[in-house]
């Protein structure tokens, strides 16, 4: 079993990243395996964005164990199997002592199931599918689980009015979850979830899942999407005229809201995961220094943190070694401390106790937060 969260934060900037070559001997070297390319390439690119400006915080202030932080970033393409074999990688070849990933709960889960086969400590910077809760003794989690965000996500819609409403979810670990605790958290608030479609990935169309959720007649179509995958269902879900006086609410809508032409995703509302937490104006501040825009999603900052708790980790063990490393994890786990995303606590299963959400409205191609 495993306790609380992770340790301190540092601050300023940093050196190398995606697509460095293996660390030179007086580097410590940590892995990370996200999506650069396929459907979440745009999230992934917010990730890598997070763990650079991470590792120049950590090398602004002293590095890990007296040595330069480095991350070698592997792209999982999207897909199970190569988000494996990025992380056998890893662990056999670049013999890394931690790995951070991935983005997909479908992903992540088998990634996680890999690593705690190895004994290897798991850092999940992105996924929330309940699932995650059981991958094992060595994974952690600084991003809250489902159970955490529909039940925000529910009380959402039902302020809005909306008390009877279709979902839509794509078909694997992370929608199935999604689907199940918003419609338990809804239910029980008094509202009605009158149908749930589960679509399947990759398709080169999705009008007949749209014309079976328009079917129940709603008062509200509630969905989760990855980022091309959403601005296709938002784009045939115009062109079928669903979103005339009908809302459409998105479940963690930072992950599709960048690849959605404006023009497809006028009124959209939704919530997602924090940006930062109450002390994360610094990395706000350098984001936007750095790249000269806003964030892409709401998943740099977690994987920012990711690389924060990794370096905490390997300071206070003062080795590399596995056990040292993960008896680290579990005591700092006991102290709390506060990352980009705010103050980070895990449970008994190392998994984030509670964190920042934050609702959106689509203006233009913007999200803006509102209260």
């Amino acid at each position: 079993m495993k306790t609380t969260a992770f340790a301190a934060a540092f601050a300023a900037l940093f050196g190398g990243l995606v697509g460095i070559a293996p660390a030179m001997a007086e580097d410590i070297t940590i892995g990370a395996v996200i999506p650069l390319s396929g459907a979440s390439a745009t999230t992934g690119k917010d990730q890598s964005r997070g763990i650079e400006l991470a590792v120049k915080q950590v090398n602004a202030n002293g590095g890990v164990l007296g040595k330069q932080l480095k991350v070698i970033v592997e792209d999982s393409g999207g897909k199970p199997q190569t988000a494996i074999d990025a992380a056998k990688k890893l662990v056999s070849v670049d013999k890394v002592p931690i790995v951070i990933g991935e983005y997909s709960s479908g992903n992540t889960i088998p990634l996680g199931q890999y690593l705690v086969q190895e004994g290897m400590p798991h850092i999940n910077p992105a996924s929330t599918s309940g699932l995650v809760r059981d991958i094992g003794a060595t994974s952690y989690s600084v991003v809250g689980l489902d159970n955490v965000s529909t039940e925000f996500a529910a009380q959402d819609v039902l302020d809005h009015g909306w008390k009877k409403v279709a979902v839509l979810a794509m078909n694997n670990a992370f929608g199935q979850g999604v689907a199940e605790e918003f419609k338990k958290h809804f239910t029980a608030k008094g509202g009605e979830v009158a149908t749930t479609v589960m679509y399947t990935i990759g398709q080169s169309t999705y009008r007949r899942e749209l014309q079976q959720v328009e079917a129940a007649e709603p008062d509200a179509y509630v969905f989760t999407a990855y980022g091309t995958e959403g601005a296709l269902i938002m784009q045939e879900a115009f062109e079928l005229g669903m979103q005339e006086g009908k809302p459409w609410y998105s479940i963690l809508i930072t992950m599709m809201n960048k690849d959605t032409p404006a023009e497809f995703k006028k009124g959209l509302i939704g919530m997602d995961v924090g940006y930062i937490g109450e002390d994360g104006d610094s990395y706000k501040s350098e984001y936007e220094t750095a790249y000269g825009e806003t964030f892409l999603s709401a998943y740099g900052g977690y994987a920012h943190d990711a690389v924060l708790f990794a370096a905490a980790a390997l300071n206070k063990a003062g080795s590399t070694d596995k056990a040292a490393v993960l008896k680290a994890i579990e005591d700092l786990g006991k102290e709390g401390v506060k990352g980009a995303t705010g103050e980070i606590k895990l449970d008994a299963d190392g998994q984030r106790t509670h964190q920042p959400y934050l609702k959106f409205k689509v203006e233009g191609e913007k999200l803006v937060a509102y209260e």
